[in-house]
């Protein structure tokens, strides 16, 4: 069966107007919802991969624009109105009654975390985590991952400078979660033309990643 033909969907929220891009699996067993950072939207390469690549593994991909992208601000809200606009739209992200998988990128990814466990989100998705602001590693926000709450997966570039991926703790016990490098990237996972990896691949590691960890994720 081939793609599915996507579609758009408006989700008022308390913060104002939120937005949702639907990439349908054809045969779907959970949602993955992605949202975007703070500097860009949904068309970022990461989050365009992934809903290229993964309805064919049975996941429906919605990328969500949270409502100060929608307004056409170019600043974005503050991280408390940023959950609420997060918390304003799940329920139209369990509408079709699957599991939720929780992600974004960057900022979008700090809000997946914070918000995870109080929303019953099955997973948390983090692209190119902010670890701290560059060259402010005193400046950690390590515990906002590891207190998600919920099995989480770290995709960060190998010369993040938001974070690389040596600097991140290692997981507990108690908040377990698992970390691949996409070798050579950058915070928006570009990589140098002379890098000894390609642009592609660097985005294939990302795809299957996260569809192989999808796979393993207890439902």
């Amino acid at each position: 069966m081939g793609r599915m033909t996507t579609c758009t969907e408006s989700v008022d929220t308390t913060a104002g107007e939120a937005r949702i891009t639907w990439h349908p699996a054809p045969r779907p067993r959970l949602v993955l919802a992605v949202s975007h950072g703070a500097g860009g939207g949904i068309e970022a390469r990461d989050l365009q991969a992934l809903a290229a690549a993964l309805p064919a593994r049975g996941i429906t991909v919605a990328l969500v624009e949270q409502p100060w992208r929608v307004a056409g601000k170019k600043v974005a809200a503050a991280p408390k109105v940023l959950d609420e606009g997060w918390r304003g739209l799940w329920p139209a992200l369990t509408g079709p009654g699957l599991p939720v998988v929780a992600g974004g990128r960057s900022a979008g990814a700090r809000v997946a975390c914070r918000t995870a466990a109080g929303l019953g989100a099955a997973g948390v998705l983090a692209l190119a985590f902010p670890l701290h602001p560059p060259g402010r590693p005193e400046k950690s926000r390590a515990g906002e991952l590891t207190g998600a709450g919920r099995p989480a997966l770290v995709v960060q570039g190998g010369r993040d400078p938001f974070g690389r991926p040596g600097e991140f703790p290692p997981p507990g016990a108690q908040d377990p979660y698992e970390l691949v490098e996409v070798a050579y990237a950058d915070h928006g996972f570009a990589v140098p033309k002379k890098a000894d990896t390609t642009q592609e691949e660097a985005l294939r590691t990302i795809t299957d990643a996260v569809g192989e960890w999808l796979a393993r994720l207890p439902l």
